[in-house]
């Protein structure tokens, strides 16, 4: 098999550029493609991104890997754009995701269209990757990683934020502290149908693989099986929860290499695409 080649593509998105990477070996014949969707304060080229997208193209599908619009972050990884990050939305990460689908379906990022695809969400990215596939029929398989079963990430803490503004959130990674403003709440409240997690998960009928660290500070293994008890009949879902793997399965950033619990993630995420792509 060719080896896959990376290039670079910016789409529009709700709060500014989609920077998005696209890896494969073949661009002038139609494949299937995986598209990765980070998490709150990720971004394509975090740790265990880049090697799980080249992973992908080896075993001969697209890779496709992007910073949502809101994320704030850069081509370079770095937050430039910390208003942008503050006035993020839930609703504005799905539509973002629903205009890379609709650049690939058009053969906008440098290859042929794709006609199916898949969707790979870690932690948040889990949850924007499961309403999206509720709502665009192209996604024919699912993988989610330390997925959240909610959009209620801030219990008890709605009236101060309206009081202050804004609430600080600290990126232990580089020390700053980014603003994330009232939007957020706004949307939860005026867009609770389809921002119900638990509920698109109920209605999904496509292939659909739920990885969870046992030990995850962020995200609590319940979730997860929160978001597989909600399976409807006749689906095809898998649950691999992971003894003592935490959040990113010992991924860090910069990426110091595969560990054990995250080398099982990948091989089991790549073989679901295979599989069901």
């Amino acid at each position: 098999m060719a080896t896959p080649s990376l290039t670079k593509h910016t789409l529009d998105g709700v709060l500014g550029p989609i920077f998005v990477d696209v890896r494969t070996s073949d661009r002038s014949a139609a494949r299937p493609a995986v598209v990765i969707v980070h998490g709150f304060k990720g971004f394509k080229d975090w740790g265990m991104f880049p090697p799980l997208a080249e992973r992908i193209a080896r075993a001969g599908l697209s890779a496709v890997s992007f910073n949502l619009s809101g994320s704030g972050v850069d081509d370079r990884g770095e937050f430039a754009w910390p208003e942008r990050f503050g006035h993020n939305t839930f609703s504005a990460e799905v539509e973002d995701i629903r205009r890379l689908i609709a650049a690939l379906a058009d053969g906008r990022l440098g290859m042929a269209p794709v006609e199916r695809l898949g969707l790979i969400g870690h932690s948040r990215g889990g949850a924007m990757a499961i309403l999206t596939a509720r709502r665009d029929p192209r996604v024919q398989a699912l993988v989610t990683w330390s997925s959240i079963s909610s959009v209620n990430r801030w219990p008890g803490q709605a009236a101060e934020w309206r009081r202050k503004g804004h609430l600080e959130i600290v990126n232990a990674r580089t020390g700053q502290v980014l603003p994330l403003y009232t939007d957020v709440l706004d949307d939860v409240e005026r867009n609770g149908f389809e921002l119900d997690v638990q509920g698109a998960a109920r209605s999904l009928t496509i292939p659909w693989l739920l990885l969870h660290g046992v030990a995850d500070p962020s995200v609590s293994v319940e979730e997860a099986r929160a978001l597989s008890a909600s399976s409807p009949a006749g689906a095809e879902r898998r649950v691999i929860l992971l003894e003592g793997a935490n959040h990113t399965f010992g991924a860090v950033h910069p990426f110091a290499g595969t560990t054990p619990d995250l080398a099982m993630v990948f091989d089991e995420t790549v073989k679901w695409m295979g599989r069901h792509l």
